[in-house]
């Protein structure tokens, strides 16, 4: 049995589509990511599939319970960390592991166990007795994740979760998540940290609430509908500029110092781009092939949605 799975799930607003004909299947044991822009419908699937929110028509299935029919005891085989998670700063470490064991209706036989694992699996034995307003950001995510885990969830659902955290935090929370695996959770994460979503299993890539693609990391950056070339030039912000002006059907995205050109025709776009710099009298550094990366996709996928919609359907 799936731990996860959507038939044509949908969520509206009004006249606003935010989630539009989602079919996912996740297996358990997976770390599954959700990746995609800011209002792609990220956080609103999963309070769908949490449910927080009923969704408007389609079907979901957490953990063996629907989430609409048995929202009460899906509750019961899920955790779920938002983006705002709600520790409490007047309270301690241990004293919000307590709150949420409580919340969960952990019995008191076997807490204090479960307590101490979780503390010692985050990392934060050391610091049980401070205040949770006092500590650093990398440390209030690591107490929201031990918080969302203190009932021993089948299925952990997780919004943007190292959203604004520093780097090493960000490594050291992931180092957990692959232990929680390795212990048979089941993961979903949302993110638009594209280096995050080279960690998962699977990717499902949604943009204005559609699944445009969908595989692992390497089959997802097969479905850039084009090949890429990687400009260098004197003047890169105003060479991406030009670029975007000057060549037709092309994507042309700014990374840092280069320009990413996504090309279905990668011989005339290097003889067009050679021509354009030296007309504007930019000095051509380089201009090579490269293999994308994800956020070649993603930046595809925003700038052209539908030519990229076109050549990124889902997989089977």
């Amino acid at each position: 049995m799936p731990a996860i799975r959507t038939t044509q799930l949908r969520r509206t607003f009004g006249d606003l589509v935010a989630v539009d004909s989602l079919d996912l299947t996740i297996p358990e044991g997976e770390i599954f990511g959700l990746v995609g822009p800011d209002g792609a419908g990220k956080t609103t699937t999963m309070r769908m599939l949490t449910g927080v929110l009923p969704p408007s028509s389609g079907t979901a299935e957490v953990a063996g319970h629907d989430v609409v029919r048995a929202a009460g005891p899906l509750k019961e085989h899920i955790g779920y960390m938002s983006q705002r998670f709600g520790l409490y700063p007047d309270l301690t470490v241990i004293e919000n592991l307590d709150f949420y064991a409580d919340i969960y209706g952990v019995p008191s036989r076997g807490r204090a166990a479960r307590t101490e694992q979780l503390l010692g699996f985050s990392h934060l034995t050391a610091f049980q007795h401070r205040l949770a307003g006092n500590l650093s950001g990398g440390m209030k995510q690591k107490l929201g994740l031990a918080c969302a885990l203190i009932h021993t969830p089948r299925v952990l659902f997780l919004d943007e979760p190292t959203n604004g955290v520093d780097p090493v935090s960000r490594r050291d929370f992931w180092r957990i998540l692959y232990q929680l695996v390795r212990e048979g959770v089941t993961l979903f994460v949302s993110t638009a940290y594209l280096d995050e979503a080279e960690r998962c299993n699977r990717l499902a890539l949604l943009h204005q609430g559609r699944l445009v693609g969908l595989g692992t990391p390497a089959e997802v950056k097969r479905l850039l509908p084009g090949a890429l070339l990687e400009v260098r030039t004197s003047a890169p912000r105003l060479t991406a500029q030009l670029l975007r002006e000057r060549l037709a059907g092309a994507t042309v995205g700014l990374f840092g110092d280069c320009v990413h050109v996504v090309a279905r025709d990668t011989t005339a776009a290097d003889t067009q781009i050679r021509r354009h710099v030296a007309d504007a009298g930019f000095d051509l550094l380089s201009l090579r092939p490269i293999e994308p990366s994800l956020e070649d996709v993603f930046v595809s996928v925003i700038a052209a949605p539908k030519e990229a919609a076109a050549g990124m359907s889902p997989l089977p």
